[in-house]
């Protein structure tokens, strides 16, 4: 009777998508006589599920699903959609391979830290570090003694009403930063949408590229990426294409609209000859959304692993902190940006994008302990 309502509705020419959200979440696989699955291989498990079917830009039915009953739900759907959702499950069981970042390999079974390092001068939080050498390397070792796993550094401020950098200056900004962290000894990505920043960039030692355009920027940045085969996160930004990255942020639904642009970020940069296993997700917080769509996408952030990439998570300081807590500037956002970090480790984020490291990395540390205590607990298993 399912499918038969399905074809109808297919030969009427409407379209349809499938989702598939984890909603439950267990301490352990244990709790749920294990019936549940460890979520994109990492320390959270997941033991319930929402099957969303989008018809036209409406959810127009859901089922509820465990591990043990999804196959069922999943078997009743048409072709249409059914590969789709028979995908998106193996995603969201998925173990992803470390990143190969040169002298360090990161792990993806666990949370990581990645330290923001702006040496741009109009940064929305801080900026310029590198303006004096010797305090933009103390700031870089600080980051890396602390736990941060990755540095980022970005030459160009992307926050709202900021003015393009040329590429010359933006090189000129992060080639001495790059320089500086990798003969340290550090993992480093460089934040940038253009390509000749990222050659310059992998040329002087950086090995990820983390682009808040998700390629679509600059039409050589993917064959820089295939070519040089190097790890790139993918950013949603709604003016991807255009100078203003914040440009157009109108949604039907922002959480479905933002897994669907994601995939097609995917899509184009697989097509372009990136290997997917190189390619980290980023719903992009802040960057045209308002703050109810930035709470919606943080709350969502589990449905991401559907797409079956890592993601990375920047949700530091931003202006959605202020907002929920009268207006605190940005350099007084501490609190805010650990309870959005923690936010990201429930929900299986594998990168968290920070300004404050040391923090952080203790606020994950004092996680992952509680999550490994947990796989050992019985106590409200019965006698």
């Amino acid at each position: 009777m399912l499918v038969a309502s399905f074809a109808s509705r297919e030969a009427g020419g409407m379209s349809d998508k499938v989702y598939i959200r984890p909603i439950g979440f267990a301490p352990g696989p244990q709790h749920e006589h294990g019936d549940a699955i460890r979520l994109a291989g990492g320390m959270v498990h997941a033991s319930r599920f929402a099957v969303m079917l989008r018809r036209d830009g409406a959810v127009v039915e859901r089922w509820l699903a465990t591990p043990a009953s999804i196959g069922a739900v999943l078997g009743e759907l048409p072709d249409a959609v059914g590969a789709e959702a028979q995908a998106q499950w193996a995603n969201l069981r998925l173990a992803h391979p470390p990143l190969d970042m040169g002298p360090r390999t990161v792990r993806l079974d666990q949370p990581q830290i990645v330290g923001i390092l702006n040496v741009t001068p109009d940064s929305f939080s801080d900026g310029g570090h590198f303006a004096d050498p010797e305090v933009g390397r103390a700031h870089a070792a600080g980051m890396v003694e602390s736990g941060a796993a990755i540095l980022d550094i970005g030459g160009e401020s992307t926050r709202p009403g900021a003015k393009p950098v040329w590429e010359g200056d933006e090189i000129g900004r992060v080639v001495p930063a790059i320089e500086g962290c990798v003969a340290m000894g550090a993992a480093v990505s460089v934040d940038t949408r253009k390509s000749a920043v990222m050659e310059a960039a992998l040329d002087a030692g950086a090995q990820m590229v983390n682009d808040v355009s998700g390629l679509a920027f600059d039409s050589r940045s993917a064959a820089v990426i295939a070519a040089r085969g190097c790890p790139v996160v993918l950013m949603h930004a709604p003016g991807a294409g255009t100078e203003d990255p914040h440009e157009g942020g109108d949604y039907d639904s922002v959480v479905f609209d933002v897994f669907d642009a994601l995939r097609a970020r995917r899509d184009a940069a697989v097509a372009a000859g990136i290997a997917r296993e190189r390619i980290v997700l980023d719903p992009g917080i802040g960057f045209g959304k308002t703050l109810a769509n930035s709470t919606a996408l943080i709350n969502a952030l589990p449905l991401l692993h559907a797409l079956g990439q890592p993601l990375m998570l920047g949700a530091s300081r931003k202006r959605m902190i202020g907002a929920l807590s009268n207006e605190a500037p940005a350099a007084e956002r501490l609190g805010g940006s650990i309870a959005l970090a923690v936010a990201g480790m429930d929900a299986g984020v594998q990168l968290l994008r920070v300004h404050d490291v040391p923090e952080t990395v203790q606020a994950r540390n004092v996680w992952r302990g509680l999550r490994d205590a947990a796989l050992t607990d019985f106590s409200e298993m019965p006698e």
